[in-house]
């Protein structure tokens, strides 16, 4: 009789701090320099009050994550939990359409940043675009601990100087520029929720390490719960201190309206600052989503879903170093996408709204028919108050899934095309892997 075979584990090197400042890190990126604009022109100072809204969603995406990523943490969750709770089809093909969510994400930080940085000194876009993401696929590859250090150092950075923009904007705030944000129309508020809600994507994408997590039953839901804390606290005080010294229609009509704001109190210096601000932001969001990717590639050839080679882990890194090359190669595909950010945007927003579907779904799913994983969750939530947690996760999913279809539908015929690729990929695969099963019982 033969031992079985020790599965390869990963390094656990990423603590609290490392989960905070992961979920946080992702959320806090590009969107807080190029959201206030489209949003201030639908809601004026109501923005304020629809970050509180947009927050909501996100809260009951995060509780579920919170749930399962403390009774079964596992690298890859978003992948892991829909092929084991639900169907491995499902979880496949959430992954599948995750890899154009990840490239467009990538493709969105790369070529904002590069133009940040184009407003101080004359940037090549796409070749400066292939440099970034080369880089930080290379610091992922040998290794997530350095990968979770540069994180902490990076959003420790971005906190600086937004605090110094709020520290010296807040003495010369104007109460009559901003009015009152409960006075604008229900309706306009409503109507940039879908916006709003980009400033929180990827709060839960520490889940994607469990692994890697020191004692992650407790730091994973811990980490979750301050990092939406920290981001809604940073968001607020920014978007209050903007209004307060512009106001709405300023913003409405800037291209680059927290620059403008900065420009009030800090003149000159606000360039270099803010300009810095994007840069240190946009690279830790890169940072966090190229972790995520990798691993979610590494789940599925770890699981056989994609070739078991790109489930090996490096000998001396501790790293899926053949999963990093994969999601690398990617990456630069995204060079080629048409350069709109509505259309990237969406490319982004749709899977991920798939993808917290699938992963509330199975939280409804442990909860009603595993009781022994719901005990170990650390969120003491009971059973039908975890279930109700989920559905409401997928009809939050559903919804904001469907809005962008108007702005531009070229994003859903990519993601369905894709879809059908993946889907003859996995028929295909799963009548290869029946004929291998019959060809080895016949020879038995």
């Amino acid at each position: 009789m033969t031992a079985p075979i020790e599965r390869p584990s990963l390094r656990k090197s990423v603590g609290l701090v490392g989960v905070v400042t992961f979920g946080a890190g992702t959320a806090i990126g590009v969107s807080i320099f190029s959201i206030l604009q489209p949003t201030a022109q639908v809601a004026g100072s109501g923005l304020l009050a629809a970050i509180g809204v947009a927050a909501l969603p996100m809260l009951v995406f995060a509780v579920a994550y919170a749930y399962l990523g403390s009774a079964l943490p596992v690298s890859g969750a978003s992948y892991e939990w829909p092929t084991r709770f639900i169907h491995p089809g499902v979880g496949f093909i959430i992954a599948w359409l995750r890899i154009v969510s990840n490239v467009g994400a990538l493709t969105i930080l790369s070529q904002v940043m590069i133009s940040y940085l184009g407003m101080v000194f004359p940037v090549p876009l796409k070749p400066a675009m292939a440099l970034a993401i080369t880089a930080v696929f290379a610091l992922n590859y040998v290794g997530v601990s350095m990968a979770a250090k540069v994180q902490a150092q990076l959003m420790a950075l971005l906190l600086i100087i937004l605090a110094i923009f709020v520290a010296t904007g807040l003495p010369h705030f104007d109460p009559v520029l901003v009015g009152n944000p409960l006075d604008t129309p229900p309706l306009a508020i409503l109507a940039v929720v879908p916006l709003m809600i980009t400033l929180f994507l990827g709060i839960e994408s520490a889940v994607e390490i469990g692994e890697e997590v020191r004692d992650a039953r407790r730091n994973v839901p811990i980490g979750i719960a301050l990092a939406i804390g920290l981001t809604a606290l940073v968001y607020g005080l920014v978007a209050l201190t903007a209004l307060g010294l512009v106001g709405p229609a300023t913003l409405a009509a800037s291209q680059a309206p927290l620059l403008d704001a900065a420009k009030v109190v800090l003149g000159d210096l606000a360039v270099p600052l803010i300009v810095g601000a994007a840069c240190f932001s946009i690279v830790k969001s890169m940072n966090a989503a190229t972790l995520t990717f990798s691993r979610s590639l590494f789940a599925m050839g770890r699981n056989g879903a994609l070739p078991r080679a790109i489930g090996t882990i490096h000998p001396r890194f501790g790293t899926p170093h053949r999963a990093i090359l994969l999601g690398y190669a990617c990456a630069m595909s995204g060079l080629l996408l048409p350069p709109s950010l509505i259309f990237l945007l969406l490319a982004v927003n749709v899977p991920t709204m798939l993808k917290y579907m699938a992963c509330s779904y199975s939280a409804t799913v442990v909860a009603r028919r595993h009781p022994e994983l719901h005990q170990r969750s650390q969120l003491r939530l009971s059973r039908p108050a975890v279930v109700a947690v989920g559905y409401a996760g997928v009809v939050c999913a559903l919804l904001v899934g469907v809005f962008g279809v108007e702005a531009d539908p070229r994003p859903y015929l990519l993601v369905g095309g894709w879809l059908l690729v993946g889907l003859a990929y996995w028929f295909l695969k799963g009548r290869r892997d029946c004929a291998d099963q019959a060809m080895r019982a016949l020879a038995e």
